[in-house]
């Protein structure tokens, strides 16, 4: 049965509308021809993130967001995604948006790296953002 969960690491975090951002991500994933077999969100905190970010991919910066495709079978979503919640909170600030509203940003932009976008090249995040847009717009919940 496909599963998405939510996890905190070393930080308490209480993430509001669980069972409706599990329904959208779903249909997220859906929408883009790919079916959900476990997707796991951990949220945790800007120096944990840093240590698997140094650990895994060599790099030596704060993140928002690090995405690890699992998939084995084409088409079929397997995946863990760590989301600093500190970030979170500093990105809204900068970005004079919501929390939340950043908060499901992030969350999408992490399904949408599991379904193949890409966001380093300029159009290729050009479309990462395009998608992000559309995904949180059809969004059928507030915060």
């Amino acid at each position: 049965m496909p599963t998405i969960n939510f996890f905190e690491e070393d930080i308490a975090y209480q993430l509001k509308h669980k069972t409706a951002l599990r329904q959208w991500i779903t249909e997220t994933i859906h929408a883009e021809g790919f079916k959900l077999k476990e997707l796991t969100y951990i949220f945790c905190s800007d120096s944990y993130l840093l240590q698997i970010n140094r650990q895994y991919l060599n790099h030596d910066t704060y993140t928002d967001i690090i995405t690890f495709d699992n998939s084995e079978i084409e088409k079929t979503i397997l995946g863990d995604i760590f989301i600093s919640v500190e970030r979170i909170r500093e990105n809204a600030l900068k970005f004079n948006i919501t929390e939340t509203d950043e908060l499901h940003r992030v969350i999408i932009h992490g399904a949408l790296h599991l379904l193949g976008y890409k966001d380093k090249a300029p159009t290729d995040k050009e479309k990462m953002t395009f998608k992000e847009d559309f995904y949180l717009n059809r969004r059928s919940f507030n915060g």
